[in-house]
Order: structure tokens, then C-alpha cells, then sequence
């Protein structure tokens, strides 16, 4: 059982000889730090979303509509956060959500990452559009618990060859991203023309990948922009039907889990499908401009799958308060995105790991200080609407 929250008291002594943390404590501020040490295009990248960012700023609004209320003398002195989610034992009910082409924002990306993770011994998922090759995500991640994320390529041979990859590295559960089967009009992007994977950047997988390699004249090393030209219109462009989930599980024999669902009979559908999960989200608001808050979607999902698949939830959480709400409000588990890629970007790894020690004492106290000791003890009552 670990206390996380005893990081504060790590900070507090450190100020007893002049020393204050090297980045912001504040998850909701740490954006804006990382706006000063980013460039313009990969903070655009990062920090945008759809069209005019309503669905971002609908994600953020979502939350700020429901109050925690404490209860007091709960015997909340120890907390235990840890859980189990699809055969995964975590310490507290957080992952870190599948990022790509994290290279542009820290030269060692995903790798850094997945260090930081497996310190803390929380998940990661692994992006399809990694800067760097699953193998060499894996050794950095070491004895660390990983799952991967996957951009469904057009090519069953492809696909295939990803999956065993994946699997032979340690990655133990597949989530399948539904919701970016083509690029949003991101207008912070196309305002700057700025697009990673046309520069080769977020394509270590496929061109590291041999049933890739074997359908190109010359390699991606001689010939770069005829790969990238390959492998954009094989993950990009086509809507995949319900009738083809059948083909993953024939070559995955871990839990799936479908990423990006937002409407109750997609969720049943996603059960129906024996699917071992889903992940409620909007995509941190960068795939439907004017789209429902993925919070305010996520108590009717819960209630209707939520007794027969796990049910995850990411889009706009940053702080520890989020978390509680998110999972008073049923989810299994939340995944966080922007707050650690903020941290990479600040100092690397140890920025990834101070932004998720931050993350996890705030919601440690919070869910104490709320009086309660577990996760599982937050419920719908744990809340009242603003």
C-alpha cells in the first residue's frame, strides 16, 4: 500500500533547505508552464483540439459541474488506492493514456515515459504512433505493467505482425482507438501546417515493423517519404465496421478494450460484441468539435455495462478531484493524457514522474480528506450537482 500522498511532505522538507519542486504542482497548470518551453507547433499539437476547442472546453466545464462532499470521522487516516482492471494490478486506479509521436515534445519520448511509469508502477499504454520502435518502449519499461494501443491498419498482414509484436514485448491488453479513423479539422495544426507523421515522426512502429517493410521497394531508411506515404493512407481514412472486431480477437488473445465510445448503445453494443471493455471518451476533445463532455456521458455508460465490462474514462481530468469524481461517477479507472505529456515536456522523465507523483498525492488527500479510504467506496452520493 502506498501512500502518495507523502509527497507533499517530501516537498515540504525539501523547502527547509531552500529547495521548491522544479515544476508546478498545480495538474491544471501545468499547461501553461509547458507553453514556455515548447515550440508553437508541437504545443498546438498537443494542446489543440477540434475546431474551435469547444469539446475541450466542454470536457473542463464538465467536471466543475459536480462538488464533491466530505464526510467526516470515516477513519480515512489510511488510504489504499490500489486495484485490479482487466487482470492488471495497479497501485491507484490511474493509466497513462496512449500519446504519440512524444519525441516531439522531449528527444527521448515514450522511452523517457515509460521509465517514469514503471517507477511508479503505473500503466502505460503504448500509441501505435510511438517515436519509438515496441520493443525498445518495452526494455525501457522493464518489469513495468504496459498495454497497447492500436491504430487499426487496413493491412491484415500488418495488423498481425503489430499484434505479435506487441504481445512477445509484454503488453497484455489491446485498446482499440475507435474515434480517429481520420484526422479532425484541427485548426491549431492546419493554421501552422504542421502534421508530425508527414515528417516521418510518430511512425517508428510500422517502419520498424518486417510485414510492413516487406510491401516497400526500398526501406524507410532509403526511402522515407515513399514509406510515410504507405503507411498515412493504411492507419488513416477508413471507418471499420463492428462485423471486423472478430479478427482482433483471433490475434489477440489479451483483453480488448474499445477506446472512444460516447453513446450508451454503442457501450452495450461493445459488450454484446464480447469485448473486455471500454474507455469513455471524446479524444481530450480532438476528433468532433461540439461534442458531449465525455463526463457527462460517463454515469449512464457505467450503469448499463459497468456490471459486465470495465469501463474507463479519459478526456479533461487534471487533478486528483477529477479523478474522484470520474470514478464517483463509475469508472473502473481513468487515463490521463496532456498532464504528463506537460511534464515530458518540462524535464524528460523526471518531469513525467513529478507530474504523475502530483497527480497521485492530489488524489490520494482528496480522496481521504473526502472521507474515503478506497476507491470503491466512492459512489454516486460522494457528489452533488453544482
Amino acid at each position: 500500500m502506498t501512500m502518495f500522498g507523502s509527497y507533499q511532505n517530501e516537498i515540504y522538507l525539501g523547502g527547509l533547505g531552500g529547495q521548491v519542486p522544479m515544476f508546478t504542482t498545480n495538474g491544471a497548470a501545468l499547461e501553461d508552464a509547458a507553453r514556455g518551453v515548447m515550440a508553437p507547433e508541437p504545443f498546438g499539437y498537443v494542446a489543440g483540439g477540434a475546431g474551435s476547442g469547444a469539446t475541450v472546453r466542454a470536457n473542463r466545464e464538465a467536471f466543475d459541474r459536480w462538488r464533491i462532499v466530505p464526510r467526516m470521522l470515516t477513519d480515512a487516516t489510511k488510504r489504499d488506492l490500489s486495484t485490479t482492471v482487466l487482470g492488471t494490478s495497479m497501485p491507484a486506479p490511474v493509466l497513462l493514456a496512449p500519446v504519440g509521436v512524444q519525441s516531439i515534445v522531449h528527444p527521448e519520448g515514450e522511452l523517457a515515459t515509460a521509465r517514469a511509469a514503471a517507477d511508479l508502477g503505473v500503466p502505460m499504454v503504448l500509441s501505435t504512433a510511438s517515436s519509438h520502435p515496441i520493443e525498445e518502449v518495452a526494455e525501457s519499461n522493464g518489469d513495468g505493467p504496459r498495454w497497447y494501443q492500436l491504430y487499426w491498419p487496413n493491412d491484415n498482414d500488418v495488423t498481425i505482425s503489430i499484434l505479435s509484436r506487441a504481445k512477445a514485448a509484454g503488453f497484455t491488453t489491446l485498446v482499440l482507438t475507435l474515434d480517429t479513423w481520420t484526422l479532425a479539422w484541427r485548426t491549431t495544426d492546419l493554421d501552422q501546417a504542421y502534421l508530425p507523421f508527414i515528417r516521418g515522426i510518430g511512425t517508428a512502429i510500422p517502419f520498424s515493423d518486417p510485414a510492413f517493410r516487406a510491401g516497400l521497394d526500398r526501406s524507410p531508411e532509403e526511402d522515407p517519404q515513399a514509406a510515410i506515404l504507405r503507411w498515412i493512407p493504411m492507419f488513416t481514412g477508413t471507418d471499420k465496421r463492428w462485423d471486423q472486431l472478430p479478427f482482433l480477437r483471433e490475434h489477440w488473445d489479451g483483453p480488448i478494450v474499445l477506446k472512444g465510445v460516447q453513446h450508451v448503445d454503442d457501450a452495450r453494443r461493445a459488450s454484446d460484441a464480447g469485448m473486455d471493455g471500454i474507455v469513455v471518451s471524446n479524444h481530450g476533445g480532438r476528433q468532433v468539435d461540439g461534442a458531449v463532455a465525455a463526463l457527462d456521458v460517463l454515469p449512464e455508460i457505467a450503469a448499463a455495462v459497468g456490471d459486465r465490462m470495465a469501463v474507463l474514462f479519459d478526456s479533461g481530468i487534471r487533478t486528483g478531484a477529477d479523478i474522484v469524481k470520474a470514478l464517483a461517477l463509475g469508472a473502473h479507472a481513468v487515463l490521463v493524457g496532456r498532464p504528463f505529456v506537460y511534464g515530458l515536456a518540462l524535464g524528460g522523465e523526471d518531469g513525467v514522474r513529478h507530474a504523475i507523483r502530483s497527480l497521485l498525492a492530489d488524489l490520494d488527500l482528496t480522496l481521504g480528506l473526502s472521507g474515503n479510504r478506497t476507491p470503491a467506496e466512492l459512489t454516486g452520493d460522494t457528489l452533488r450537482r453544482a
